[in-house]
């Protein structure tokens, strides 16, 4: 199965606080639309690719990478693309494609 992706859009276009994998923190999502999901930390702020967070479900609904969110990470670094890995564990966790 493939992202859905107009489901992302209408779940974080006007932003969002999700609970991250350790717990007791948020990552701060402060967009996203056709490139992709927008991010800030206090310190930084990046978008998590479209393409990216597309390519890594298609290879966890293939089962060529882990639902595990712990696993993913270091999976997503090897397989996709090594930048914001837990970023996206975070994100795909969300969206209920990661266990």
């Amino acid at each position: 199965m493939a992202l859905d992706w107009d489901l992302v859009v209408d779940r974080y276009a006007a932003g969002a606080r999700i609970p991250t994998v350790a717990g007791g923190k948020s990552l701060e999502i402060t967009g996203a639309d056709a490139t992709g999901v927008h991010i800030r930390h206090r310190l930084w702020h990046d978008t998590l690719a479209r393409e990216h967070l597309e390519r890594a479900v298609e290879l966890v609904e293939s089962h060529r990478m882990t639902r595990h969110a712990g696993l993913f990470v270091e999976e997503y670094r090897a397989m996709v693309v090594d930048a914001r890995a837990t970023s996206a564990a975070h994100v795909l966790k969300d969206l209920g494609v990661l266990e």
